[in-house]
């Protein structure tokens, strides 16, 4: 547990209650609600493969004050530039409740933890350029490389 009280820890099947409400704020801020909300299918499926022992996906979640206030999904994955693995930091969200006291903070450095455990070589993620609130805390816990990310739906 950090000196703040908050303790970062994988996910159980018993955090579900209270992580679903996270997962649907994240995908709302990033716009994914209403008409464009993710499938049901897509839920689950993200849901039930936190729990693949063996699987490249993992959760982690912040709890402060008995409450489920964070979260962090990931994917280890094999690198064309590096020997050992990285480690994608796909989703990264705090209950607005939580924002300013370390929430965010302690889930990446969970993260760090847990990729360097792993052998990862490298922990890395992607936000958008005018997301100055998480900016703020990215460029104190790491640097900005100046990449910009590219996708296209297939």
């Amino acid at each position: 547990m950090s000196p703040s009280g908050i303790l970062v820890r994988p996910v159980e099947l018993g955090d579900h209650g209270q992580w679903r409400p996270l997962w649907d704020g994240y995908n709302a801020f990033y716009g994914r609600t209403g008409d464009t909300a993710l499938d049901k299918a897509i839920t689950g499926q993200t849901w039930d493969r936190f729990f693949i022992a063996s699987g490249p996906v993992k959760a982690f979640v912040a709890v402060l004050d008995r409450q489920v206030v964070g979260l962090a999904h990931t994917v280890c994955h094999p690198s064309t530039t590096r020997l050992r693995d990285v480690c994608y930091l796909q989703d990264l969200f705090t209950s607005t409740s939580a924002r300013g006291q370390g929430v965010g903070r302690a889930l990446i450095e969970r993260v760090y933890a847990e990729a360097q455990a792993v052998g990862c070589s490298r922990v890395y993620w992607t936000t958008f350029e005018d997301n100055q609130t998480a900016r703020r805390l990215y460029d104190r816990v790491t640097h900005y490389n100046g990449a910009i990310m590219y996708a296209k739906a297939l």
